[in-house]
């Protein structure tokens, strides 16, 4: 459970940070929301994997999850286009990390565990 609030805050701290960027085009005041929320996410990611989620995981949930709310929320907040071809765009990102997600799983419950063996 922890990994995954590790993961909520790196999305969340990196969509903020992106969502400040754009902010920060018409007011500079943005750019240090811009710069701790980059490090906050990518402190949290590491974290993340630190407590042990696979890489391929963390940062397609990470990838996906930041893609699909940064698209919607810039849409809300900025007018930025959002078309039928985007949406399924970002539905396609993460189905892809899902069936990542799944095959990892699918694949972990094949393999025997080593017993104090690191992953």
């Amino acid at each position: 459970m922890k990994k995954w609030l590790l993961l909520a805050a790196a999305i969340l701290l990196e969509v903020t940070a992106t969502l400040s960027l754009r902010a920060a085009m018409d007011n500079p005041a943005w750019y240090p929301l811009v710069i701790a929320g980059y490090v906050g996410s990518f402190y949290s990611l590491s974290r993340v994997l630190r407590a042990g989620m696979g890489l391929g995981v963390a940062y397609g949930f990470w990838g996906a999850c930041g893609v699909a709310l940064t698209a919607l929320l810039a849409s809300a907040l900025f007018g930025d286009a959002l078309t039928v071809p985007m949406g399924v765009g970002v539905v396609l990102v993460v189905a892809g990390v899902l069936c990542v997600e799944f095959g990892l799983q699918a694949a972990q419950a094949r393999e025997p565990r080593a017993e104090g063996g690191a992953r």
